[in-house]
């Protein structure tokens, strides 16, 4: 049987994600000169999957871990790369006292950034093993001092794919057009624009309007064309403070 699983390609949904991932990092690296960057290796717990009776102790596998040679050799073209596992990084985001909510829903430093601020710290702070003439083991060597930033979160614009056969046909027997990343009126979805509702994002159209929605996805209004400035052009980003 032929194998179709032999040049190891990622799923589309799992490429578009880790893409994600690396279009923010080479944007930052345009604006900071990174050198180092330090990636969390996921590891499956074998104690779930392992089959036995009883083995509760874990998740079994992640979709995180889908991809992650794909994007680590991605990333070694930008910048040096270091792996750590995840109980690396939980030790030393505990000795930083740095919280972590694992409710992945809730949109807050605690649920997706302190991890990567630990995983940072590894470049300044590390728990090595020490040898004195009273003893030996491991200590944290180093010194890093953690303050406050903004947190930001960064995604695509949902766009709908098109759909070029309706279910249901309108009067007259022509479909209406349905998805895309156009509009009729020459602006884009995800195009920064003013308008009298505020500043947002294309979203959607009508015969004479545009839609306008927040960073969040809530819509400001449908608003007349000729009431509306583009500010920018969509860059495939939408940045949420």
């Amino acid at each position: 049987r032929f194998l179709n699983r032999r040049q190891g390609k990622l799923a589309p949904s799992i490429r578009a994600n880790r893409q994600l991932e690396l279009r923010v990092v080479s944007e930052l690296t345009k604006i900071y000169p990174i050198t180092d960057i330090y990636f969390e290796y996921i590891k499956a717990d074998v104690d779930l999957t392992s089959g036995r009776k009883g083995a509760k102790s874990g998740k079994g596998f992640s979709p995180v871990m889908v991809g992650q040679k794909w994007a680590i050799e991605q990333l070694s073209q930008l910048a040096t790369v270091h792996t750590r596992f995840g109980w690396q990084t939980s030790n030393l985001r505990k000795h930083l006292r740095l919280e972590k909510s694992k409710n992945k829903a809730e949109q807050s430093p605690e649920s997706h950034a302190n991890d990567g601020i630990a995983l940072a710290c590894f470049q300044f702070l590390d728990y090595l093993p020490f040898h004195t003439s009273n003893g030996h083991g491991y200590d944290w060597k180093g010194y890093v001092k953690v303050t406050n930033a903004p947190f930001a979160v960064i995604k695509r614009p949902p766009v709908s794919r098109r759909q070029l056969h309706l279910m249901v046909f309108s009067k007259g027997g022509k479909r209406r057009k349905y998805g895309g990343s156009t509009t009729r009126h020459g602006f884009r979805k995800g195009d920064l624009v003013s308008s009298p509702k505020g500043i947002g994002y294309v979203s959607g159209d009508t015969e004479k309007q545009l839609s306008v929605s927040d960073a969040n996805g809530q819509r400001l209004g449908q608003i007349a064309v000729s009431k509306i400035q583009l500010i920018r052009r969509s860059n495939g980003l939408i940045v949420s403070h």
